[in-house]
Order: structure tokens, then C-alpha cells, then sequence
């Protein structure tokens, strides 16, 4: 008895649901891989440069409750840029909060060999910025805020100065109505009907 007893234990075991689960784990972590590698081919090429994160403190009857604000600028290197602004009760989900709507609100900005195009000033509220263009080699003479901006649009060459408000917020946001307010010197040239080296030397 004890011989018949023990045989379709062991059988059961044998058949036993083990190896179907493990075979349902595989497939999970197949499927898994799969969406992982699709959200990284999707946004690969756009880099995150995260401006500024701000913590925030709101008095509640049992004490503090702390939350984060984080500014985030994404870009491809080659004209496109886009910022934005995410709040959680979490750096990392304020970030990746700031990261989707960065990516919601791209814009693209006009560039002329690795500079901008001519001397413009943006200005946001209190922030107030001053851009102009400079010479192959000088590299991006800017403040952190506009750094981020300018390395994520693929301004290798620049000369900026902030002269408002130093609130990340205000000086990113006139950053881009600097940006925005250029013109393209292809598109001037096409206009007018003239060479571009007629453009800049007049």
C-alpha cells in the first residue's frame, strides 16, 4: 500500500504544474523584454538634462507633508527642444513627470554651423536673457539654466548672459522666447531672393 500511495505523488510531481508555471514565467518575462525595448527605441533620441528640483513643504494638521517640483529640458542635439514641469511626492516621479511633458511641448529652434542665427533677447516675467552667437570654438558661455537649454538644442558656440531673475523657471522659459523669436537666415534668403552670404554681410 505504502508503494501504491507514494506513486501518484511522485507522478503528480512529475507532471505537476511546475513546469507549466515556469513555462508562464518565461513568457511574462518575454513580453516584459518586448515593451522595454519598444519604450527605448521610441525616445532614444531625445537626452534629459534635469534644470533644477525644488522641494516643497505643506503644513497639515499631523505636521509636514514634503513634495518635489523638478524642471527638465529634453532635446535631440539638432534644433528640437522642449521643457517642462513635473510635481510627485518623489524626485524620481517628479522627473519622469517633467520628462513627459518636455517631451509634449518640443519645439524646434533654427541653427547656423553649430550657433544661433543673430543676437536676440528673451525675456519671461522676472527673467531676462540676452543671446547672441560667437565663433567656431568658444564653446556655451551661459549659466546653468541656459546651458541645459542650449547643449539639448545642439548649440555648441554661444555668448548669453542672464540679466533678470535667477529662478530656473523664468530664465529656461526666456530662454526659449530668445529662441523662439529667431529667424531662420535660409528662409530670409529665400524670401528676399538673395544669397546667404548676402544676408549676414548685407
Amino acid at each position: 500500500m505504502a508503494e501504491f500511495n507514494n506513486g501518484p505523488r511522485g507522478g503528480g510531481n512529475d507532471r505537476g504544474g511546475n513546469d507549466r508555471r515556469g513555462g508562464g514565467n518565461d513568457r511574462r518575462g518575454g513580453n516584459d523584454r518586448n515593451k522595454e525595448n519598444d519604450s527605448r527605441t521610441g525616445d532614444s533620441d531625445l537626452k534629459e538634462k534635469v534644470v533644477a528640483i525644488n522641494r516643497v513643504a505643506k503644513v497639515v494638521k499631523g505636521g509636514r507633508r514634503f513634495s518635489f517640483s523638478a524642471i527638465v529640458v529634453v532635446g535631440d542635439g539638432n534644433g528640437t527642444v522642449g521643457y517642462g514641469l513635473g510635481k510627485a511626492n518623489e524626485v524620481t516621479d517628479a522627473i519622469a513627470k517633467g520628462i513627459d511633458d518636455a517631451k509634449k511641448n518640443l519645439v524646434k529652434v533654427p541653427l547656423y554651423k553649430h550657433t544661433v542665427p543673430h543676437v536676440m533677447e528673451g525675456k519671461y516675467s522676472g527673467g531676462f536673457v540676452l543671446v547672441q552667437p560667437a565663433a567656431a570654438g568658444t564653446g556655451v558661455i551661459a549659466g546653468g539654466a541656459m546651458r541645459a537649454v542650449f547643449e539639448s538644442a545642439g548649440i555648441k558656440d554661444v555668448l548669453a548672459k542672464s540679466k533678470g531673475s535667477s529662478n530656473p523657471h523664468n530664465v529656461v522659459k526666456a530662454t526659449f522666447d530668445a529662441l523662439l523669436k529667431m529667424r531662420d537666415p535660409m528662409q530670409i534668403a529665400q524670401a528676399r531672393g538673395i544669397t546667404l552670404a548676402q544676408v549676414f554681410n548685407g
